[in-house]
């Protein structure tokens, strides 16, 4: 009897490992400066106190192209944002700066005007001057990835970001990974490519160009109006995002610091890694085009320390 008991509880510890190692694991390193980033992003909004989001009914499935959606939210997204906070950050000031500076198509080529050029570098200067930036330049420079050159660091900045490149074949220089993460594309006019930040939904959805359509999750893990990472269902100016993601509330430089370390510590195309920052586990996903980023964005997996709780149930 000892021993049928005893096989059946190696049986069961062998089904188990399994099962824990086809899930992926936890970046501790990444999850650490990222969360040390997250403490010195002092110009992040408070939600219930800077903005209000109101998440509202869950989204259906809609396949990729449709123009046809239900909406399950009546009301918008964001409500009671601090404009004057907005106004008066500096990197927060100089992002809205850089939001109409883009062609929304794909295939369209990008004419950079000189003053458009003076605003990128500003919102740069702005955003290196941070505490959140600088953490993570050590941070990068400690892992050979990055000079300790300041105005080499800027450039490497500026090239993975800002850098034009063909998002579209046969055409001329019409995208950036800026303008993919933080303003957002459309591609052939039938879909909406990129378009992960919140500045941008909200600017957009006040000026009547944006409809939220309900939020994304998974039956058990339903988002509250304090969640650091949403995934949303929206349209834009007539065409539909069936599943989109974005931080809500961070400030640009924490979104660019967080990013570029995942772009700068691995080279493959594509990466996925999985961290948990503050109350939520999330994956953090980024793209390559050459040397320059062609898209990131977090896909919240759990929040408010569910992902913490359900552990601990499970022993």
């Amino acid at each position: 009897m000892a021993a049928s008991f005893t096989g059946v509880f190696v049986l069961l510890s062998v089904l188990l490992t399994g099962l824990n190692a086809s899930r992926p694991a936890i970046n501790q390193e990444l999850s650490d400066i990222f969360n040390e980033l997250w403490r010195l992003d002092v110009n992040r909004l408070t939600p219930g106190e800077d903005y209000t989001v109101s998440v509202q009914g869950r989204a259906n499935f809609v396949n990729q192209g449709s123009h046809v959606v239900q909406d399950h939210a009546s009301l918008p997204l964001f409500s009671n944002v601090s404009e004057s906070k907005l106004n008066n950050i500096t990197t927060f000031s100089r992002l809205t700066k850089l939001l109409d500076n883009y062609e929304r198509s794909t295939g369209v080529a990008e004419r950079v005007t000189a003053e458009e050029r003076t605003e990128i570098n500003l919102f740069l200067d702005a955003v290196l001057e941070t505490e959140v930036m600088k953490r993570a330049h050590r941070y990068l420079v400690s892992k050979g990835q990055s000079s300790s050159n300041l105005r080499t660091f800027r450039s490497q900045l500026h090239l993975i970001w800002f850098q034009l490149y063909h998002r579209q074949r046969n055409t001329g220089l019409d995208s950036s990974g800026f303008e993919h993460v933080f303003v957002g594309e459309t591609k052939s006019q039938t879909e909406i490519v990129g378009f992960h930040n919140w500045v941008q939904f909200y600017l957009q959805e006040k000026n009547n160009h944006l409809d939220y359509k309900g939020y994304k999750a998974r039956d058990h893990d339903l988002p509250d109006q304090d969640d650091h990472v949403l995934n949303l269902q929206f349209s834009w100016h007539g065409l539909v995002k069936p599943v989109g993601s974005a931080f809500i509330g961070t400030s640009p430089e924490f979104e660019m610091a967080l990013f570029t370390i995942v772009f700068l510590m691995n080279t493959e195309k594509s990466t996925t890694v999985l961290v948990n920052i503050d109350q939520c586990q999330m994956e953090l996903v980024v793209i390559r085009h050459g040397r320059s980023l062609g898209t990131a964005y977090p896909k919240l997996l759990s929040s408010n320390s569910r992902h913490v709780r359900q552990h601990s149930y499970q022993g």
